[in-house]
């Protein structure tokens, strides 16, 4: 009788203690950053109605777990500094040590951004020096689903040279640009998945309310009908079972719309950030005309669920890929770049690293990391942090007709022809030129001594538009005397190959 009651007990006990479980998402845990100068949100689950403490450096706050179990609560803002303990203490107590409080920015995009420092440019000297115990990260796993996932098992790790290998090259740049130029700890978010497409880091809710995504949806709402057939079936065919297995992969791929967004967003969204940094597209380039809609429609799904407005959102320009083109054509990734480009005047407090200069023909993958990070941080630095450094590159700005010339002015780069300085030869390369014909032929061009560049070819005496760096993998070289190349650009807005993209 006494071992059967003292079992009962035991499996009354063990059925509390797990109820009791306090649960916070994974993006709390020991060596995190937290951000500085802005309250700092912390939430997780314990039972309906229990009082839930919460306690960093000299701050704590109270507050209790709703009907669903779970409690949001907010830390009064901090400065920078630490290491410090922060502790949950509910039906339980659960402290994470290490506790660093500085700036907090998200790294996301596709497989560019995913890229880490030990498939980049010198990883060996780079783990040399990765001795910066101020900078960390926490990569996230890639898992796709529709319905959201609220935690991981992945966890902060400090800098050192066991560790930096892994974290993403252009998020540890740029984080190590800023840190070491403000003094500040830096936390890196990583949530990149490379190859992923930009709907699926967006609400499904919010791709519905668009009719303009209308066709995008129906067609993946067919791929899953057929997955659900399919799935249903007790004997399939060989070809069923192929197509099965295929379908298995894309509804929880990087591709589905949303999927993205609850499998890994969901987990750290509204965590307290500075910002966030980009570096996605390729992905999208079939269909840049949608991307016009689909990149700030995403940028304004994020902030508007992040609770924090507008916050910073720094993007990088596609590289030069693919094969380069003896003759002007036509190019999707040129379009994409536009986009891009466009976002900027779509939403405020966004920014764009041009890299037209530092890709591969042969690789979607460049290698050259540092340089991608550095332009993003002097977005940052500049914005954000009151640094006086130049981080806009040379923009389109307008186009005057001079008979059988155009002359064309640019925004960021200066009042005189002291503000270009074109890489390798003297004459500006990458310009190419066409009548109402809408044909294109390279051009001639030169930089006017008050800055502005005039363009003309003895094969269009009549022209209408000029186009720059416009093509996959251009051939060009104008950079300003800061050393930022000049924005790819079109002075037309003539139907492109994939207007009729959806």
């Amino acid at each position: 009788m006494k071992i059967r009651l003292f079992t009962v007990l035991a499996v009354l006990t063990a059925a509390i203690n797990a109820q009791a479980a306090l649960k916070v998402p994974n993006v709390f845990g020991n060596h995190m950053v937290v951000q500085q100068k802005a309250p700092i949100k912390v939430w997780g689950w314990t039972n309906p109605g229990q009082e839930v403490t919460v306690s960093l450096a000299d701050q704590s706050v109270s507050g209790k777990a709703n009907a669903d179990g779970r409690f949001d609560v907010s830390l009064p803002e901090l400065t920078a500094g630490g290491p410090h303990q922060l502790t949950i203490k509910a039906d339980e107590t659960v402290t994470f040590e290490d506790v660093l409080v500085g700036e907090v920015w998200i790294c996301s995009g596709q497989s560019n951004m995913q890229w880490s420092v030990n498939a980049s440019n010198d990883p060996d000297l780079e783990k040399l020096t990765a001795k910066n115990t101020n900078i960390r990260m926490i990569n996230f796993p890639q898992v796709g689903s529709q319905e959201p996932i609220l935690t991981h098992d992945r966890q902060w790790q400090v800098t050192s040279p066991e560790t930096v290998g892994s974290f993403s090259a252009v998020g540890y740049f740029f984080a190590r640009q800023v840190q070491e130029t403000t003094g500040v700890p830096v936390g890196m978010i990583n949530n990149a998945w490379g190859g992923s497409a930009c709907e699926a880091w967006i609400n499904r809710d919010v791709l519905k309310a668009d009719e303009k995504y209308a066709p995008l949806l129906e067609r993946w709402a067919g791929m899953e009908a057929k997955f659900a057939e399919l799935s249903a079936k007790t004997e399939l065919t060989e070809d069923e079972k192929k197509a099965l297995q295929q379908l298995k992969g894309q509804m929880g791929g990087n591709s589905r719309p949303a999927n993205i967004y609850n499998g890994v967003l969901k987990s750290h969204l509204g965590y307290t950030i500075k910002g966030a940094i980009w570096y996605q597209g390729e992905s999208n380039a079939s269909r840049a005309y949608q991307y016009r809609d689909l990149f700030p429609l995403m940028i304004s799904n994020w902030r508007s669920e992040w609770g924090q407005g507008d916050f910073p959102f720094y993007w990088v320009q596609l590289a030069d890929f693919k094969a380069e083109q003896a003759q002007p054509m036509e190019s999707d990734w040129a379009e994409l770049r536009e986009a891009q480009t466009m976002t900027m005047s779509k939403l405020a407090h966004t920014g764009e690293a041009v890299i037209i200069d530092i890709g591969e023909g042969k690789d979607i993958h460049p290698k050259n990391k540092l340089d991608v990070g550095r332009r993003l941080a002097r977005w940052a630095l500049a914005n954000e942090y009151g640094i006086d450094v130049p981080f806009h590159s040379p923009q389109y700005k307008s186009m005057e007709k001079q008979d059988a010339k155009i002359v064309l002015t640019f925004d960021f780069v200066g009042q005189s022809d002291k503000g270009w300085r074109p890489f390798d030869v003297a004459a500006p390369v990458g310009f190419a030129i066409a009548g109402e014909d809408r044909k294109f032929v390279w051009a001639d061009a030169k930089i006017l001594p008050d800055g502005k560049i005039e363009v003309s070819s003895k094969e269009i005496p009549n022209p209408v538009s000029v186009r720059y760096a416009w093509a996959d993998n251009p051939v060009c070289n104008m950079f300003s005397a800061a050393g930022l190349p000049l924005t790819p650009f079109r002075t037309d807005d003539w139907p492109g190959v994939t207007i009729n993209s959806k």
